[in-house]
């Protein structure tokens, strides 16, 4: 999260995003943002599909999701609205941990995330915290608490 931009809307494209978040292929983990309030609360989407690397092994008779690339891409959102934060130094933030989380069903091709995520405090301008909620078809797959810190 090392890219300060500032958007003009309350939706950002991939082109956007990927100007905002370091992660690149296959790591990039948010298709679009449809909803977005700097510094404080962003929801965005993430399409999952049979092309992605993981579903080679994750299952090849019954892909699934790993839960840890949901709880990323619940982070990756998180981090959308810290880097819209003007009074944060610039740099990279990186998972401190996380709390809370559960996995409520499983997440398969074919499926629309949708995350949301809310800032809930940022100490020290260093360390930070946010909720994340991921849904598909209005149905709750995962929820918790994640913490993320500037690394010198």
């Amino acid at each position: 999260m090392e890219n300060k931009k500032s958007i003009d809307n309350d939706q950002l494209a991939i082109e956007e995003i990927l100007g905002l978040l370091p992660h690149r292929y296959p790591f990039a983990l948010v298709d679009r943002v449809i909803e977005h309030i700097p510094g404080e609360k962003a929801v965005a989407i993430k399409n999952i599909t049979i092309n992605e690397p993981q579903f080679q092994g994750h299952f090849p008779e019954r892909p699934l999701m790993p839960g840890v690339l949901i709880v990323e891409s619940m982070a990756q959102v998180g981090g959308l609205i810290v880097t819209q934060m003007p009074d944060l130094p610039s740099g990279l933030f990186v998972f401190a941990g996380i709390d809370n989380v559960k996995f409520r069903r499983p997440v398969v091709p074919g499926d629309q995330l949708v995350i949301t995520c809310q800032l809930l405090s940022i100490k020290r301008k260093r360390f930070g915290k946010v909720k994340g909620e991921a849904h598909v078809e209005g149905k709750l797959v995962c929820s918790g608490e994640l913490m993320f810190s500037l690394v010198d």
